[in-house]
């Protein structure tokens, strides 16, 4: 599977930066979640590492946030984007117990995730991720049921944090992650990785079916992006490896990998959506979307990716309010540190994300609870 031809993803990017709705198919009205549930790595990681592990220090967050966000990335993530779009919080970490709240959803994702148990740098891959849910699900069901006496009495002020029981069967869940698996099996073991990715694949399937059984019907699954193209996998190049390169300078073995992972989740996730009838599954091509973004970086106001290895904002440091070493300005590049994206970038990913124009089946996020063929 070749990567996507340029030129149309270029049309493809200013199709989305320009129409909300274009390039999708209108649905009747919007699903008004309640909530979001997230699992994932670092992609969307609002805070689940920091807490786990040592917090997340400066530069992080320095764009939006003004301070260390808990995110690797100078500020806004695209599950941030995702919530406002759907005017709800950003999502506190399910890890984050100071301060919190979960009345409109948790983040189960940490950095360095993978689905695999074994697949990645954190303990928290994806089963135990859900495990978590489960377990959050029922307690916090359980303590709602108790300070209202099953609902009967005014809620009490000790519960405005918790979700509502029935939220759950009508809150949206993300799903984003899969990068760790790959970069570690490429890493770990590379002659073995494509043998592997059906496993993987497989295991992504199974914690699916183990949320719909706890009650998830709207499922908006994200693929994995083109890793050849991250200046982490540029700067490890050898010197006569050129030719390993595509067109857009991007490392064609390594988005292969990435390619056909992607192929057969989708797949996985056509048959999910034949055999669980009454859940909905929006696979989004997460892929295209990134290898758009980084082959018109020029067109679009960014460096060029290659760059932003020597430019890695993200292994600065603030002094003074100034920011110290190469970088001069993180809404001019792509990468934020070389393997997370910067807050200007994830910006114009999030808008094609949102309004649906890379979506199967095509559908906006706020209206992904609608059945479409």
């Amino acid at each position: 599977m070749d990567s996507p031809p340029v030129t149309w993803m270029f049309v493809l990017v200013v199709i989305g930066l320009i129409g909300g709705e274009m390039g999708g198919v209108k649905a009747s009205k919007s699903c008004r979640f309640p909530a979001i549930y997230n699992f994932g790595d670092s992609n969307s990681d609002t805070g689940g590492s920091s807490s786990a592990f040592n917090e997340t220090a400066s530069p992080n967050g320095m764009t939006f946030f003004r301070k260390p966000s808990a995110r690797l990335c100078d500020g806004r993530l695209i599950i941030d984007f995702i919530a406002e779009n759907l005017k709800l919080p950003f999502l506190n970490a399910y890890l984050d117990s100071i301060g919190t709240s979960y009345r409109h959803g948790a983040n189960f994702a940490v950095a360095g995730s993978s689905v695999l148990e074994d697949g990645g740098y954190s303990p928290f891959h994806l089963d135990y991720q859900v495990l978590q849910f489960i377990q959050f699900k029922k307690r916090t069901t359980a303590l709602y049921n108790q300070l209202t006496n099953n609902g009967k009495k005014k809620i009490s002020p000790c519960n405005r944090n918790l979700p509502l029981p029935n939220d759950f069967s009508k809150a949206l869940y993300t799903v984003d992650i899969g990068q760790n698996d790959l970069s570690y099996g490429l890493k770990n073991y590379p002659g073995k990785l494509q043998e592997i990715i059906p496993v993987i694949i497989t295991t992504f399937v199974q914690a699916i079916h183990k949320l719909y059984k706890e009650g998830a019907r709207f499922f908006w699954v994200h693929n994995t992006g083109p890793l050849g193209c991250l200046p982490f996998y540029l700067h490890n190049l050898t010197a006569n490896s050129g030719n390993l390169l595509d067109q857009s300078g991007c490392v064609k073995p390594t988005n292969e990998i990435a390619q056909e992972y992607n192929r057969q989740l989708k797949d996985r996730v056509s048959q999910l959506k034949a055999n669980l009838s009454d859940a909905t599954f929006t696979y989004v091509d997460v892929y295209s979307a990134k290898y758009a973004l980084i082959s018109n970086a020029k067109n679009l106001g960014f460096d060029d990716i290659k760059k932003s290895y020597d430019s890695q904002c993200g292994k600065t440091e603030i002094v003074n309010g100034r920011v110290l070493g190469k970088c001069n300005d993180p809404s001019e590049l792509i990468s934020w540190d070389s393997v997370h994206y910067s807050e200007a970038a994830n910006l114009l990913l999030s808008k094609q994300i949102i309004n649906g124009s890379l979506s199967h089946p095509h559908v906006s996020i706020a209206e992904a609870c609608h059945k479409l063929p």
